[in-house]
């Protein structure tokens, strides 16, 4: 739980600053499932607690749940500015004007030559100019992925760069590109 919320207020601010729907749809995803954990917790600990003292140890297990929804449910609200078209405050417009910089959201699909590399084998950085922020697999998330996370069919990949770098990632993704062509 601690790990996706961090993860969420990096997405919403990235959405925020880069006004990026698809940054701000994966944190309203994420939200759901940190709501589902903090249930999970709650439900365990209360099955757990034998005793007083039992009781007494696991709330701080409780309190450490409730925080990371706490910052769970205000990254969404960050997020959800985005969502309703909300423009952000000017100081943001001038940021994002200095800033070449955009949040995307891509799937790997079939016959990428992604699939099977290491994101340090593709030096998809140096090629594209796109820095990998997070990787959701199915149900999981890969978060600061390093040099030796390797990329998987149907990987969703959270990637921070520049527009023409967005446009290489999203067509090696889904196929429409050879990284011999890049």
């Amino acid at each position: 739980m601690k790990n996706l919320s961090e993860l969420m207020v990096d997405l919403a601010y990235s959405a925020l600053l880069f006004n990026s729907r698809d940054a701000a749809e994966e944190v309203k995803k994420l939200e759901n499932k940190v709501n589902r954990l903090n249930y999970e917790i709650k439900k365990e600990s209360l099955l757990a607690a034998r005793s007083v003292e039992d009781a007494e140890e696991l709330t701080a297990l409780l309190e450490v749940g409730q925080a990371a929804e706490s910052i769970a449910d205000a990254a969404k609200d960050i997020a959800e500015l985005v969502l309703k078209g909300i423009k952000p405050h000017p100081v943001f417009k001038m940021v994002m004007e200095e800033s070449d910089e955009i949040i995307m959201r891509v799937t790997i699909e079939e016959g990428s030559e992604l699939i099977g590399k290491s994101l340090g084998e593709i030096l998809l950085g140096t090629r594209t100019g796109m820095r990998i922020i997070a990787i959701r697999r199915g149900e999981s998330w890969i978060y600061g992925p390093d040099r030796n996370t390797v990329l998987a069919e149907e990987d969703t990949l959270i990637a921070k760069g520049n527009e023409a770098g967005a446009e290489l990632l999203r067509k090696l993704a889904k196929n429409e590109m050879s990284l011999d062509e890049l």
